[in-house]
């Protein structure tokens, strides 16, 4: 796998951005990469070093659309800790 084709990319919310002062930067990622993979790719893309992930498995939720019923897509999130003196600049 490829990666580029592990971190999807990166979530910018409110909270996220409060985070990113504290050198945690959160990104959407493929649903099967695990932490280790997470690690080296955000690593080798940035040319940073990571010192934690932590991850989360977004369910998908029924959504209606008059009578037709479906699902969302279910969303895996990185939350990545950078060590002291790097960081990203998501512009």
């Amino acid at each position: 796998m490829n990666y580029r084709d592990i971190i999807k990319a990166p979530i910018i919310t409110e909270k996220t951005s409060d985070l990113a002062g504290n050198n945690v930067i959160t990104f959407s990622v493929d649903v099967k990469a695990n932490k280790t993979q997470i690690k080296q790719a955000i690593e080798n893309i940035f040319n940073v070093k990571v010192e934690s992930v932590n991850t989360i498995n977004v369910k998908p939720k029924k959504k209606r659309v008059g009578r037709y019923v479906g699902k969302t897509n279910k969303v895996k999130k990185a939350i990545v800790k950078l060590k002291e003196g790097s960081s990203i600049e998501l512009n």
